[in-house]
C-alpha cells in the first residue's frame, strides 16, 4: 500500500486576490516529512541541515535557496547545535500565470526536472538577502500598493532563482564524467519534468471541461496509467484533484471579489449551479453565501485585498 505523508493544504492569507504568505522561521529540530498542493521556496539565512525532496537530499546552508513544486515530498533536518533559520514563501501557482506574456513565470516549470536547490555566494547570495528582507518588510506593511510590490518581489526572486539554476546546471554538465550514476539521474529528473508537465496542465485547465481521456490522449498515455500518475503524484484520484482545484479558486473568489455565486460557479467550471452548491457543501460543510459571510465576519470583507 501506498504511503502518502501529511498534506497541507492551507497556508496564511491563501483565500485572497493575492494568495502569498511569507515568514521568517527559527527550526531547531527540522520540520516533518509533508505535501502540499501550492508552491513554496525557502532561502536560508544561517544554521545547518539537509532537505529531501523525493527522497532526494541536499545541504541546508547560508544562502541555499530552494524552490518545491506541489505534491513533492519534503522533508528538513537540522544538525545538531546549529538550527535553521530562514526564509519560507508559500504562494498559489495562480500567481505565475500569466496571459499573452512573452516571458510568463510559467517557463519555471521547463526545468521542473531540474535539481530545485542552488546554492548562493558573494554578490548573488547578497542579492537574494536584500530581496528576502524587503520583501518581508513589505508583507508586514500596509503601504500603498503592498499587493503589486510582492509580487514583483517574487518575480525577482525567482528570476534570480532560475538564472542561477540554469548557469550552474551548464557547469555540471560540462565537467560531467557521463557515469552511470549521472544518467540515472538525468532520466529521473526527465521522468519528474514528464509528471510535473501533466499536473501543470491540469492547474492551467482546471476551469475547463477537461476529462481524464483528454488529459491521456493529450500525453500519450492510457486511461489507465493517467490516473495513476495523478494518484501516485496528489494522492488523491482525479476527480478529487479536479475538485479540490476548483474549489480552491471558489474561496478565493468568494473572499475577495463580488462576484455572484452563479458567476463564480462558471468561472471554475462548473457548468451546473446545483452540483456546484452540492460539491461546495459536501467539501466545506457550509452553503456557499455563508462561507462569504463567515469570511466577511472574520474581518476579511471582499474589497479588502484589492488596491486603490
Amino acid at each position: 500500500m501506498t504511503y502518502f505523508p501529511e498534506y497541507l493544504k492551507t497556508y496564511p492569507n491563501m483565500d485572497t486576490s493575492s494568495p502569498l504568505h511569507i515568514s521568517l522561521n527559527q527550526l531547531p529540530n527540522g520540520y516533518r516529512r509533508h505535501r502540499h498542493d501550492f508552491l513554496e521556496f525557502s532561502f536560508v539565512i544561517e544554521g545547518a541541515g539537509q532537505e529531501a525532496i523525493n527522497e532526494m537530499k541536499h545541504d541546508m546552508l547560508p544562502g541555499t535557496f530552494t524552490f518545491v513544486l506541489p505534491y513533492q515530498v519534503h522533508e528538513l533536518f537540522t544538525q545538531p547545535g546549529k538550527p535553521l533559520k530562514l526564509f519560507n514563501c508559500m504562494f498559489s501557482m495562480d500567481l505565475l500565470m500569466e496571459t499573452g506574456a512573452a516571458e510568463g513565470l510559467h517557463r519555471l516549470f521547463d526545468g521542473a526536472g531540474s535539481v530545485p536547490f542552488i546554492q548562493l555566494n558573494g554578490q548573488e547570495q547578497a542579492r537574494m538577502t536584500w530581496l528576502m528582507e524587503d520583501m518581508y518588510k513589505e508583507y508586514g506593511s500596509n503601504e500603498p500598493w503592498r499587493h503589486t510590490m510582492l509580487q514583483a518581489r517574487l518575480k525577482e526572486i525567482l528570476v534570480l532563482f532560475d538564472r542561477t539554476r540554469r548557469k550552474q546546471g551548464e557547469l555540471a554538465t560540462s565537467s560531467s564524467s557521463g557515469a552511470d550514476s549521472g544518467r540515472k539521474d538525468a532520466e529521473a529528473r526527465r521522468q519528474a519534468g514528464f509528471v510535473w508537465s501533466i499536473v501543470h496542465y491540469i492547474h492551467k485547465h482546471y476551469q475547463d471541461e477537461l476529462s481524464l481521456s483528454e488529459l491521456a490522449e493529450r500525453f500519450s498515455l492510457s486511461v489507465s496509467r493517467m490516473s495513476e500518475v495523478v494518484k501516485e503524484t496528489t494522492g488523491q484520484t482525479y476527480s478529487q484533484f479536479l475538485r479540490d482545484l476548483r474549489l480552491r479558486h471558489v474561496c478565493s473568489l468568494l473572499a475577495s471579489t463580488e462576484m455572484s455565486i452563479a458567476e463564480i460557479a462558471m468561472e471554475v467550471g462548473y457548468g451546473s449551479y446545483k452540483t456546484f452548491s452540492r460539491v461546495f457543501r459536501e467539501s466545506k460543510g457550509i452553503a456557499p453565501k455563508d462561507y462569504r459571510r463567515s469570511v466577511a465576519l472574520r474581518g476579511k470583507p471582499a474589497a479588502a485585498q484589492l488596491e486603490g
